[in-house]
């Protein structure tokens, strides 16, 4: 998220309305709920760690370790075991 002046984005008279309310000071305003996005949508970050996780327990049902998945993807061995147990579940 950038700061963004709002003289420059705004009318005028909306920046004095504004102005009565909040003066000098950063002024957060959400996204409409109808617009949000959910986490990793924009980045594709939610794909690749899916892909990842379906990664781990493929070579977990094959036969790795989970020490050695821990050590390959750089997590705990309870973060490992958490990932196994969502992939039997089947995708949320």
């Amino acid at each position: 998220m950038k700061y963004q002046n709002a003289q420059m984005l705004l009318p005028e008279e909306l920046v004095r309305d504004i102005q009565r309310y909040v003066q000098g000071s950063y002024l957060y305003i959400p996204v409409q709920e109808e617009l949000k996005k959910q986490w990793g949508d924009s980045t594709g970050s939610k794909k690749l760690i899916e892909e990842r996780n379906q990664q781990i327990a493929r070579a977990y049902h094959s036969g790795v370790l989970v020490k050695e998945l821990a050590q390959q993807f750089y997590l705990t061995e309870h973060s490992i075991r958490r990932i196994i147990r969502k992939q039997k579940r089947g995708p949320l």
